[in-house]
């Protein structure tokens, strides 16, 4: 069989943290998009500048400051320690938190550049009409900003997907618990077991080249509308 127990676990663990991860981002995410599409405050720049670093710092650096700081003796560790929830490092939990900040750029740029495209016109329009700024974002923003939420939907999905140095780091590599796909590739290299390696690379291949494809044809539809 190509692809045993152990790589099924992996396949299945790492659908489980991308989807919740991207859940998560489009919640967390869609204030600040919003914020920093719409603020004139001198925070911008270093707002924006802390959202975008995941794309410029390595993964082992990310991943061993979070370890740090979700640590027994870190302070969000004794935080979460003191709320009774013990220590997330080494477990899911600690992959999703280190998943959302490492996947946040690719779902915050979208989303910022969507709304930042819509202009003022539509706002000052629902403004006229009486629309409160709750329902004009509701009713308003979010339609027009669709095609942002799809294409930040997708990265962050597949970015989380292809995680490796980051889960690595605070999550290890535990059956079932924290090994996603990228880890089960490494130790089947590790192992010399490249007939499985193929497999499970391959698969990460093909769906890098689904949402690539995915991506292009949204927007060569999209433009082909406008």
């Amino acid at each position: 069989m190509p692809l045993d127990a152990s790589d099924l676990g992996a396949i299945w663990l790492t659908l489980k943290l991308a989807s919740l991860t991207t859940l998560i981002l489009l919640v967390v995410g869609t204030p600040i998009a919003w914020w920093l599409a719409r603020t004139r405050s001198w925070l911008r720049g270093p707002v924006g500048a802390v959202v975008a670093l995941p794309l410029v710092l390595p993964p082992t650096v990310i991943g061993f400051y979070l370890l740090i700081a979700l640590g027994p003796h870190g302070w969000l560790g004794q935080a979460t320690a003191a709320l009774g929830l013990g220590s997330v490092v080494f477990s899911f939990s600690g992959l999703v938190i280190g998943s959302v900040i490492y996947s946040m750029p690719f779902v915050v740029q979208p989303l910022q550049n969507a709304f930042g495209a819509i202009g003022q016109r539509p706002l000052e329009v629902a403004a006229t009409l009486r629309a409160s700024p709750w329902d004009t974002f509701v009713h308003v923003v979010l339609p027009l900003a669709r095609p942002g939420f799809v294409t930040a939907s997708i990265l962050g999905f597949a970015h989380t997907v292809g995680e490796f140095g980051v889960v690595l780091m605070i999550g290890g590599n535990i059956p079932d618990k924290t090994r996603v796909v990228s880890v089960q590739i490494f130790d089947h290299v590790e192992g010399m077991a490249y007939a499985q390696a193929h497999w499970l690379a391959g698969a990460m291949l093909v769906f890098s080249f689904l949402v690539l494809l995915l991506l292009y044809a949204g927007r060569r539809g999209k433009a082909g509308w406008s």
